[in-house]
Order: C-alpha cells, then sequence, then structure tokens
C-alpha cells in the first residue's frame, strides 16, 4: 500500500483533511518535521474530525530521520510538484511507493526532490493558477496510485 508523506506542512486544515483521506483509504500517514502547527492545533483536529483514531500516523522530526526510516522500509519516493518532469497519471506506482507533497508556501525542497525516484506534476493553468491546494494534490495523487494498483479498502 502507498504512504503518503508530508514535508514541513504549514497549515492545519490541509493536514487534518489529508488525514482524514488517509483514514478513509487505510493510508499510513507520514508528517516531516518542523511542522508550522501543533499537533493539538483545534483546526487540525476540526479538518480530521473523528477520524483521527483511524489514522495511521507517525511522525518524523526532520527530513533525516524519515529518509533513515523510508530506507528501512525500502520502497520509491515519488516527489509531487509544479515542477514535475511527468504527468502523475503517466507513472508507475508501486505497493511500496511514498507519495511525498511539500509543504503549502515552498513546496518539497529541491534537495528533498533530488534525492526522489521520481518528480511528477499534476498538469493545470499556470497561466491562471500557481499551485492546487495540498490536500487536493494529495488526494489527486493518492486515489491515482490506489485505482492503478486496485488497492480500495474493503467496504
Amino acid at each position: 500500500m502507498p504512504r503518503l508523506v508530508l514535508v514541513h506542512p504549514q497549515i492545519p486544515p490541509n493536514t487534518g483533511n489529508i488525514a482524514r483521506t488517509c483514514a478513509a483509504t487505510n493510508t499510513h500517514l507520514h508528517l516531516v518535521g518542523p511542522l508550522g502547527f501543533d499537533l493539538s492545533d483545534r483546526y487540525l483536529k476540526r479538518a480530521g474530525l473523528d477520524y483521527w483514531p483511524h489514522v495511521n500516523l507517525t511522525l518524523h522530526d526532520q527530513w533525516a530521520s524519515f529518509a533513515q526510516h523510508r530506507q528501512s522500509l525500502g520502497g520509491r519516493t515519488i516527489a509531487f510538484s509544479a515542477s514535475g518532469t511527468c504527468r502523475y497519471t503517466d507513472w508507475a506506482y508501486q505497493s511500496e511507493d511514498w507519495l511525498l507533497f511539500g509543504s503549502e508556501t515552498q513546496g518539497l525542497p529541491l534537495a528533498v526532490m533530488e534525492q526522489c525516484t521520481q518528480v511528477v506534476s499534476i498538469p493545470m493553468n499556470r497561466q491562471a493558477v500557481r499551485s492546487l491546494n495540498l490536500s487536493s494534490s494529495a488526494a489527486v495523487g493518492l486515489f491515482e496510485a490506489l485505482r492503478q494498483l486496485d488497492h480500495w479498502p474493503s467496504a
């Protein structure tokens, strides 16, 4: 099952919405600090509603600790970025992939993207919109990986 990774998320409701998506799809969520909020934030809790007990959540205080954890488990790292060189629908996902998303204000750091197997993008009208909302992007990417792998949660 692919895993979803947020690197330095800044806006609590986005992370809460993503946590809810992860609960709905039984997807492991990794948060890589520093975070732009406290996990007790009421907006984070509100966006995740009462689904937080169903979120398989792992916190990493910094990129280095996440990278070590990821390396111990294996799998490819797929970065999602507006600067991606491959459309997210053209990439062939694997069950052990890590889907990486950066902060709402900065995206993924270049140093992180350079360590990834592939950098993919979600096509959009770049003349009108700089980027999609983080929770929308994470859902789009995750559901494409699940669709390709036919990894749907049981009803």
